[in-house]
């Protein structure tokens, strides 16, 4: 399957963007569609650490978990939702595990569906386990088990396939301790892009194959490692500006997946799903304030702004004095995706839309970048130069770097930590070459020398 690269934007301009909407709506399971004219609640969990000890066990868990959400769903009169089943290690090592866990799931989605007409659908994003002790083993042995386990989902009830990949993390997790800005464009915008070519074309067509949907990639290992070291506002382990062109770098990358075949929808934790879906036109599923459960974020209110499926990241699967998690968090969702909803249909989508951006971009450097208009503005960066992975990424990186020094000439505050990393990182990029190949060269040598757990084979270099 070939690649096709995305060289021009999918929006006229940043005003036709808006939730429950996208240029390319994605139909998946028992009467859904992604992106049609309406958002949907995605829900997210995690099973208890002792239902991991054998397959039966893990198989009750998630079934528990599924009919509660079902049953919740049914109860408030929400008339949709998604379910996505983020693999615990066991279940993508074993695959039969994970197509068993799919196939219980879905059989109660359907009885839920038959007998009140509710829209569902099954992601499952599959473990990256393509790793060995103490390297990334992208092309190894693992490779096998890792396709494996797309297919038996597939076979097995999953509607969409996903995965939060880790290709150029080993670089990355070595550039950003050390604020170098080369080794975080190579090793998100050059390593990462390589990796999730090569492994979107085989899901792409394992999808294809089964009648399933290949949804989508986020780049959690690097990207949302980057926004978890910068922390909120006291925190000084690393430049909130950094984490942003980190984030805007992971943009070219993520939207890899649709170039080789993916149709989205887009996974909940790719903050940069606003940018890709600027380009792409493809659904995105998004998480913020519903994300608290899992993490903290600054920006919980403006990742509303373009999303098709609103997601609460994960939680793990307990007790709450309102039901289970899965319930309390669901109903939360759902809540949240009525009032989009009802904007939609009244046409105030485009207020909403306003509100939830304005709530949140001048609170932080990252927020302010990933506010709609300004998303837009690096995804046309990343598609000027659609055809060069490294250019791409590099402009991508430039113009979040002129987004925040023209914010901060308005009502974008930024320290004088901020402001500095700012103008090092702005120099940094400067100085880099246009010579994709000089640059690849380069960092090849430099960083085999370097990180010792980087293996250039798992590349194809």
């Amino acid at each position: 399957m070939a690649v096709t690269r995305c060289t021009k934007m999918a929006y006229a301009k940043a005003d036709d963007m808006i939730f429950g909407k996208a240029v390319k709506p994605v139909k998946a399971g028992l009467g859904l569609e992604i992106g049609a004219g309406y958002t949907t609640p995605e829900v997210n969990y995690a099973p208890r650490p002792e239902a991991g000890a054998s397959k039966e066990k893990l198989i009750k868990e998630y079934e528990r978990i599924t009919t509660d959400i079902m049953a919740r769903m049914v109860q408030i009169g929400a008339p949709a939702v998604v379910l996505e089943t983020e693999h615990v290690q066991q279940m993508s090592n074993n695959p039969s595990w994970g197509a068993e866990v799919a196939h219980a799931q879905k059989t109660i989605m359907e009885e839920y569906h038959d007998e009140h007409g509710i829209k569902c659908a099954l992601r499952h994003t599959i473990g990256d386990i393509r790793e060995n002790r103490d390297f990334l083993q992208l092309r190894g042995d693992k490779y096998s088990v890792f396709l494996e386990a797309f297919e038996q989902c597939a076979k097995s009830g999953a509607d969409m396939l996903a995965v939060e990949s880790m290709g150029g993390k080993e670089v990355f997790d070595y550039a950003i301790l050390r604020n170098d800005m080369a080794g975080i464009l190579y090793g998100i915008g050059v390593l990462g892009s390589m990796d999730m070519e090569m492994i979107w074309q085989d899901i792409a067509a394992i999808a294809k194959k089964t009648g399933t949907i290949a949804s989508g990639d986020t780049d959690c290992a690097q990207a949302n490692t980057a926004m978890f070291i910068a922390g909120g506002l006291l925190d000084k382990n690393l430049a909130h500006t950094i984490a942003i062109i980190a984030r805007s770098i992971s943009a070219a990358r993520s939207l890899v997946a649709y170039e080789a075949g993916a149709v989205g929808p887009g996974k909940d934790c790719g903050y940069e799903n606003t940018i890709v879906k600027a380009i792409a036109g493809v659904p995105i599923a998004q998480e913020g304030k519903t994300s608290t459960c899992a993490h903290s974020d600054l920006m919980g209110n403006l990742t509303m702004q373009c999303c098709d499926l609103w997601s609460n990241e994960s939680v793990e699967y307990h007790g709450e004095f309102g039901g289970t998690t899965v319930q309390c968090w669901s109903e939360t969702l759902a809540y949240d995706c009525a009032l989009m909803n009802v904007a939609l249909n009244s046409g105030n989508a485009k207020i909403l839309r306003d509100m939830f951006a304005a709530s949140d971009m001048y609170r932080d450097a990252q927020g302010y970048v990933l506010a709609y208009p300004n998303a837009y503005r690096v995804g046309q960066a990343i598609a000027k130069n659609g055809d060069d992975i490294y250019l791409r990424a590099k402009n991508a990186a430039i113009e979040s770097i002129k987004i925040v020094e023209e914010g901060a000439k308005g009502k974008l505050s930024l320290s004088r930590f901020e402001a500095t990393a700012l103008a090092n990182s702005k120099a940094a990029f400067q100085a880099l070459t246009d010579d994709k190949d000089k640059f690849m060269s380069d960092c090849l040598t430099k960083y085999k020398d370097e990180v010792k757990v980087f293996l250039p084979e798992n590349y194809g270099l």
